[in-house]
């Protein structure tokens, strides 16, 4: 079993930044791939960036590229979503997920391909 435990939402003007954490516990050996989605009122939730295990490629949204940075910490466990530069149309609530199994190309942004999912975190971007 793995759980997920997103931080750092909250309330930013337009132009800020804000960093959330996702700190994974249990079987972290099974996780892999290691995402961040959102998901806006009355939308789908959508993929924002990733960072596979090996080698920490790394995946971007279109919306995000240039603006937000993911990391991953040594031991491969948390997960890091810097969003800089954010826009009123960022505000979501932030879900982190894991994979068993590196996701490359596309693959990233499916929804299915991960495993386990936090509760997720808000953020709210004031125009």
């Amino acid at each position: 079993q793995v759980e997920l435990v997103e931080s750092g939402g909250g309330l930013v003007q337009g132009g800020g930044s804000l960093r959330l954490s996702c700190a994974a516990s249990g079987r972290t050996s099974s996780i892999d791939t290691m995402g961040w989605f959102r998901q806006a009122p009355g939308k789908e939730r959508e993929p924002v960036a990733a960072i596979t295990r090996s080698a920490s490629i790394t995946y971007y949204a279109d919306s995000v590229k240039g603006r937000f940075t993911i990391s991953r910490d040594n031991d491969k466990t948390t997960v890091y979503l810097q969003m800089n530069s954010l826009k009123p149309e960022d505000t979501a609530v932030y879900y982190c997920a894991a994979a068993a199994g590196d996701l490359y190309g596309s693959r990233w942004s499916y929804k299915g391909d991960y495993a386990h999912w936090g509760q997720g975190t808000q953020v709210t971007v004031s125009s």
